[in-house]
């Protein structure tokens, strides 16, 4: 396909920017060139060159979400300008392709199927639900539902190397399972996707292996770091208690990746792809 005919947008996001990595040619822009919770900003853009919509922008801020303020955003973002996007697909005969998230769940169901019904615990993902039901009304469309990011920007794996370095022994949720999904693997999906012409649909996407908490996955970081600091697990309900405002997790997050490997797609092992990651963090 030809990327030049590409538009990504919330492309100054983790997987805004990996997008932009993968299809330098593509046409990326912002929330500052383009407003898509503003329909008569999404209906007035010229959208005659494009043949596929990559909509990596989202409002991610989970506790946030759960205040007045964030609650309206949320919605906005995750849901009414997922509408404005899907109309100019319905009118244009447009490729939608959509990034979701396993909040869409409760967490009670491991692993989570493409055809699992929603069940959100948080503003935030009810937000993302709503938008994913949006997409499924797209003509041509493919949903990526994605769990626990990791790229560039701010992300976990880079918190807990900071602290690492700094001597500090962290608490960290023993409780939450599921698997990293690296913004390079989430691309290499999507472009998977669209250059095979799977079915238009939902598809599960992040790194594959066996699924850990993340108390585990920080041990991990701070081995191939190189680093002898100590995690002690603790609780979702403990770590929280104390905040003023935070959002319910879904415990379980591991996604069935059965439905995109029988596209032929092979997804990396997350700890490869974390090994690899910390030793390029380390060289910066």
């Amino acid at each position: 396909m030809d990327a030049k005919r590409f538009l990504i947008l919330g492309a100054g996001g983790q997987i805004g920017t990996a997008l932009q990595q993968q299809y330098p040619d593509a046409q990326a822009m912002d929330s500052s060139q383009l407003d898509i919770t503003d329909r008569a900003a999404v209906e007035d853009c010229d959208w005659s060159g494009t043949d596929v919509i990559l909509n990596a922008a989202a409002y991610t801020n989970v506790d946030g979400a759960e205040t007045s303020e964030g609650r309206l955003a949320a919605w906005m973002v995750n849901a009414d300008a997922v509408a404005n996007l899907v109309a100019v697909a319905a009118h244009y005969n447009t490729t939608l392709v959509h990034i979701s998230t396993d909040y869409v769940f409760d967490g009670t169901n491991t692993p989570h199927t493409e055809a699992e019904p929603f069940s959100p615990l948080s503003v935030y993902g009810s937000s993302k639900a709503a938008g994913d039901l949006a997409v499924s009304l797209a003509p041509k469309f493919y949903i990526v539902r994605t769990s626990w990011v990791i790229g560039e920007g701010r992300n976990f794996v880079r918190t807990m190397l900071e602290l690492g370095k700094k001597g500090v022994d962290p608490s960290v949720v023993g409780d939450q399972v599921g698997r990293l999904t690296f913004t390079a693997e989430a691309v290499r999906a999507i472009d998977h996707l669209l250059n095979s012409q799977a079915p238009f649909g939902t598809y599960n996407v992040s790194n594959a292996g066996e699924p850990a908490s993340w108390a585990d996955i920080t041990r991990e970081i701070f081995q191939w770091a190189g680093l002898a600091n100590t995690v002690t697990d603790t609780t979702t309900a403990e770590y929280f208690k104390n905040k003023p405002v935070a959002a319910p997790r879904p415990l379980q997050s591991t996604l069935d990746l059965t439905k995109i490997q029988a596209t032929g797609f092979s997804p990396h092992n997350w700890r490869e792809d974390l090994d690899i990651y910390i030793r390029r963090e380390l060289k910066t």
